[in-house]
């Protein structure tokens, strides 16, 4: 099993960045594809990016192309998402989750994948 604990978020104003972080548990990170997911009031859950075991893959949202840059130090047991140029509408709870089924190159865009979660992060942006 893994824990995630994430961290980074707050209040910032339309076009400021800022860095999540999430942090495993465990020594068996590397074991699993990771990825951000983001959830607004009276929204369903929604992908916003993801890596793979390897770091090799990588795969964005298209809401958040360009902008959002997913990264992962298997040796520090963390995924990061720097986020820039934020908008309002990236305003969310930011969840990070947990892949176990993965292969090392591979990675998934839909929530039912992912084994574990996080209580995730806080993201306001004002206009």
């Amino acid at each position: 099993q893994v824990q995630l604990v994430e961290s980074g978020g707050g209040y910032v104003q339309a076009g400021d960045s800022l860095r999540l972080s999430c942090a495993a548990s465990g020594r068996t990170f590397a074991s699993y594809a990771m990825a951000w997911f983001r959830q607004a009031p009276g929204k369903a859950r929604e992908f916003v990016a993801a890596i793979s075991r390897s770091a090799g893959s990588i795969y964005y949202a298209d809401s958040v192309k360009g902008r959002f840059t997913i990264s992962r130090d298997n040796a520090k047991n963390t995924v990061y998402l720097q986020m820039n140029s934020l908008k309002p509408e990236d305003t969310a709870v930011y969840y990070c989750a947990a892949d176990s089924q993965s292969s090392w190159v591979g990675i998934a865009t839909t929530a039912a994948q992912y084994d574990y979660w996080g209580q995730g992060t806080q993201v306001t942006v004002s206009s």
